[in-house]
């Protein structure tokens, strides 16, 4: 059994369940990119990959993950799940996401790319399903890491094969999607994605910023905190240099320095 998750958090939660269940032992892959941001226009052709490889280089520039980029190929990694899938026919993949953009593009992406072996390729989508928290009250987790590791073992339970009729739909969808090549997706329940602007995110970040100088750390902390639909700290960090390009706001501090060095605060009137 291959499992496959879209964060690295998604990771460590299920290596807790294993230990557990037994049932559930097997490899772990992980689609590191977040397909939920970004051009994502002929994602499958040359052209289109590296225009996306661009843009992240940009966005991740200064920032903690700017040396991670060269280590992240998903495209390596699904072919290596596809060769494994192709010499060992009683090997299943189960792909694991929650309710979230993040984790429905990225099955919108990988699954498009799988369909030569339907039947084989399970989906466990935590789709508006309660569980409980670490103080037994019930929730409603919109991601992975979220669920106690001993609620996973009822999670298994939803595991379903990929149908037929969702391999014929779910890439044109997907297809219709990377056509429209909003630079947000937001997920507007199932599995609709929505196409939104860049500045998406921007009001939930201003919401945070005063006249007054504050670390740019605590900036992102909070905003996230409150944010009802969350996104990556690297795109909110590249929105807010944006926005200083712009006029809008002011970033201070040695950008070579990394994140830690800087403040931001409103541009004055």
């Amino acid at each position: 059994m291959i499992h496959i998750v879209f964060e690295t958090a998604n990771v460590k939660a299920l290596q807790t369940a294993m230990e557990m269940d037994e049932l559930l032992q097997g490899e772990i892959l992980e689609i590191k990119d977040d397909f939920a941001v970004g051009p994502i226009a002929g994602i499958y052709e040359t052209e289109g990959y590296q225009q996306r490889r661009d843009w992240w280089k940009e966005v991740v520039q200064f920032s903690p993950y700017e040396n991670q980029l060269d280590i992240v190929d998903d495209k390596l990694t699904v072919h290596n799940l596809m060769n494994t899938l192709t010499q060992d026919e009683s090997q299943e993949a189960w792909i694991w996401m929650g309710q979230n953009a993040h984790d429905v593009s990225g099955y919108y992406w990988l699954m498009s790319q799988l369909a030569s072996f339907a039947g084989r390729i399970h989906v466990l989508y935590l789709n508006n399903l309660p569980f409980f928290n670490e103080k037994g009250s019930i929730f409603y987790p919109t991601h992975l890491h979220e669920i106690q590791p001993r609620e996973f073992l009822k999670a298994k339970k939803l595991a379903r094969p990929i149908t037929l009729s969702e391999f014929e739909l779910d890439p044109d969808e997907w297809k219709k999607i990377c056509g429209e090549n909003a630079m947000v997706r937001f997920l507007e329940g199932g599995k609709k994605l929505v196409g939104k602007e860049v500045t998406y995110f921007d009001k939930s970040l201003l919401l945070h910023i005063t006249k007054d100088a504050q670390k740019l750390n605590k900036v992102i902390g909070s905003a996230l905190n409150k944010m009802t639909v969350q996104t990556g700290d690297a795109f909110l960090v590249w929105r807010l240099r944006v926005l200083s390009n712009e006029g809008v706001l002011v970033i201070n501090g040695d950008l070579a320095k990394g994140w830690k060095e800087w403040t931001v605060q409103l541009a004055s009137a």
